[in-house]
């Protein structure tokens, strides 16, 4: 890869993945590595992803909506009480999101690169 072609790493993000999905969790990793960010995480659990949440240094966070079951919705008041943007990836569409967080930014899934490009970009001039 030459110079030109590396993503320029001013803008890398330290992006939490959180997904009980692995093969899900997987593409996301190399989308967002591809893209030039760092994963924190990832995790599959609620548990796993609120200790992260509440610990690591984190730019911004992709969270399933529903882990195996459970919702991610604490994850996601951890990391807006931390002022992290929350972008949810879920099949549900927005009507799967409690009233709080129905401003929350989504990824629909199924996703394209270019998708989660977007909404990274979105992200980061919200600040949501």
């Amino acid at each position: 890869m030459t110079d030109d072609e590396r993503p320029d790493r001013r803008s890398e993000l330290r992006v939490l993945v959180v997904e009980d999905e692995m093969l899900v969790a997987l593409v996301l990793e190399d989308m967002l590595t591809e893209l030039g960010h760092k994963i924190v995480g990832p995790a599959s659990k609620v548990s796993v992803g609120l200790e992260i949440a509440r610990r690591q240094e984190i730019d911004i966070a992709i969270l399933d909506l529903n882990l195996a079951g459970d919702s991610s919705l604490p994850i996601a008041s951890a990391l807006r009480a931390r002022g992290i943007p929350v972008v949810f990836s879920t099949g549900y569409g927005r009507g799967g999101l409690p009233e709080s967080f129905r401003d929350a930014l989504l990824l629909q899934k199924p996703f394209l690169q270019l998708d989660v490009e977007d909404v990274i970009a979105q992200a980061k001039m919200t600040g949501r």
